[in-house]
């Protein structure tokens, strides 16, 4: 009898070496794929009872789906989406938060051959407008849980003089279609739409760290790719995972949608406002979370509030990713926990392109290996490959919208045309290689720091300055300077207790000093109250460089 564990296998080719280490994936896709008939009904024949989703909500009320019910109210989806006019290729906002309707609406765009775009819920009007108007949005399915989320949409619908097609889930609300109430009265039943893998499935809007949000936009076979993603979080097909992130963001869909339901996993979602350490540290307990990601901060955070008055026995593998790993955060875990922390490295353009993956011994503070889907080299601005030691741009050989890649920026040819060239992907990160092929992140191209003939890269300057315990936060970038160009900067926002002081800058430069090449000290420290930051909690740098051209600080 075929088993949901195995299934998967039916899609992607793997393989191992000795060591248990996965060195083989491929993708075996067939022209029509479509995850929402090909796995997620599937699995719900297979193993109608096998659970699929343990939601939390806000007041920790729990919620139980099985893959058969996941099957057939995404099926109810498409036929409400259907019923209202959305139709293969229309565009569909969702900006659910981490409520459980995130799943059943995504899976039934994807059965009906439209593009989900999730979005996240602390965009205001104008986010909107622009978003609205640069993807051609069609329809919205928004959480009733913010009341102030309908108005910004309205406030855009009625300035742009468009009529979106309006969902609201858990709540009612004027001009609004009830998403729960109407879902209930479609059939479980549907003709399966034909798709193709190369059509457009999913939209994200980047962070826009330098500018206005890019379009990202992939086809079907994301889905399966994201397969290699869930072996690198050493998903259980019979435990339970946790992903932190929000559903609006590109970490949703390595952490919280494909990779793991198709290796019939258990995801848990605590459906929480604010993250709150000793909050997520009870549910992971009480909950029995066995495979688990999130961001190094969080882990610092976790690190601050006492490990030892938890039971994280259950645990059996954590990852990190969004963020270059802190070697402090590596260890301090380690020493509580007894896991290593396994990083990856990827974009929401890609799916993981660089991962510790299990089996291998990862190095504090490295993204690991390239992984077995990719082609990954190191390049100079020539496009030639770089030696081992050397900083250069993480580049991937492959073709667009091919395994789990993205097919271009959408409406966006310029972009598009920078991202691939030359039979290249440029990642617009940079990093060095080591003799063991282990990848160390440097920064964005243009965060890398030029002075006095030297290239450096911030976030090994920021991994010293977070290790003193007067600094809470920095960003370090470079800062314009008469005759070297450019120095280090370090903008600081310092820990509850300090005062910044003259003294203070003085012994920060020190220890920076003492922990790394002394000519990447930062010549200017700034003390600051909070960082300039993306709605995705990235940290602008481009915004910190800018005012410092415009206002040099000597």
């Amino acid at each position: 009898m075929e088993q949901v564990k195995d299934y998967y296998k039916k899609f992607v080719n793997v393989g191992y070496d000795e060591r248990g280490i996965l060195n083989k994936f491929e993708l075996s896709c067939p022209d029509n794929f479509n995850f929402g008939y090909d796995i997620l009904d599937k699995y719900g024949e297979l193993e109608p009872d096998r659970p699929a989703i343990l939601h939390i909500d806000l007041q920790e009320n729990r919620h139980d789906f099985s893959y058969s019910q996941l099957s057939k109210l995404s099926t109810q989806a498409a036929n409400l989406f259907a019923a209202h006019g959305i139709k293969k290729g229309d565009m569909v906002m969702l900006v659910l938060k981490r409520n459980y309707q995130f799943w059943i609406a995504i899976f039934g765009l994807i059965k009906l051959g439209a593009v989900a775009i999730p979005a996240t819920h602390l965009l205001t009007t104008h986010d909107f407008t622009y978003r609205f108007e640069a993807a051609g949005v069609k329809a919205i399915v928004a959480t009733g849980y913010n009341p102030d989320i309908e108005k910004y949409i309205d406030e855009a619908e009625a300035e742009m003089n468009i009529n979106l097609v309006k969902f609201v889930a858990n709540g009612n609300k004027d001009g609004w279609i009830n998403f729960d109430e109407e879902l209930t009265k479609m059939p479980e039943t549907m003709e399966r739409v034909q798709t193709s893998c190369y059509d457009h499935m999913l939209l994200y809007f980047t962070s826009g760290t330098t500018g206005y949000p890019k379009m990202v936009i992939h086809n079907h076979r994301l889905s399966l790719a994201h397969i290699q993603t869930a072996l690198w979080q050493n998903v259980d097909p019979d435990g339970i995972h946790l992903t932190i992130s929000d559903t609006g963001w590109g970490k949703a869909a390595w952490g919280k949608l494909f990779g793991q339901l198709a290796l019939g996993t258990c995801l848990f979602v605590y459906d929480f406002d604010k993250f709150i350490p000793t909050d997520m540290l009870r549910i992971m307990q009480d909950y029995k979370i066995t495979t688990f990601c999130a961001p190094p901060t969080m882990y610092r955070f976790f690190i601050k509030e006492g490990l030892e008055n938890y039971d994280l026995s259950a645990l059996k593998h954590s990852c990190i990713a969004g963020e270059a790993l802190n070697p402090e955060v590596f260890n301090k875990w380690l020493e509580f926990t007894g896991l290593k922390l396994m990083e990856a490295f990827g974009q929401t353009e890609s799916t993981a392109l660089l991962a510790n993956l299990p089996g291998m011994t990862p190095k504090p503070g490295s993204m690991g290996k390239p992984t077995p889907l990719y082609d990954v080299d190191i390049v100079d601005d020539d496009g030639n490959s770089l030696p081992v030691g050397e900083t250069g741009e993480i580049v991937v050989r492959a073709e667009r919208g091919k395994d789990g890649l993205f097919e271009c920026y959408y409406r966006d040819e310029e972009n598009t045309d920078k991202a691939w060239h030359d039979g290249l992907y440029h990642t617009g990160d940079t990093a060095w290689r080591d003799e063991d092929g282990y990848f160390w992140y440097v920064g964005r191209n243009d965060d890398v720091i030029k002075a006095s003939g030297y290239r450096i890269g911030p976030f090994e300057i920021e991994s010293v300055l977070i290790e003193h315990p007067s600094v809470l936060e920095c960003a370090v970038t470079g800062a314009p300077h008469p005759i070297r160009g450019q120095v280090v900067k370090a903008t600081v926002v310092l820990a509850k207790g300090y005062t910044p002081s003259e003294e203070l800058k003085k012994e920060l430069q020190d220890y920076v000093k003492k922990n790394t090449a002394p000519y990447k000290y930062p010549r200017i420290v700034e003390f600051v109250d909070e960082l300039p930051k993306t709605i995705s909690g990235k940290i602008r740098r481009a915004q910190i460089r800018k005012e410092d051209n415009e206002n040099p600080k000597q």
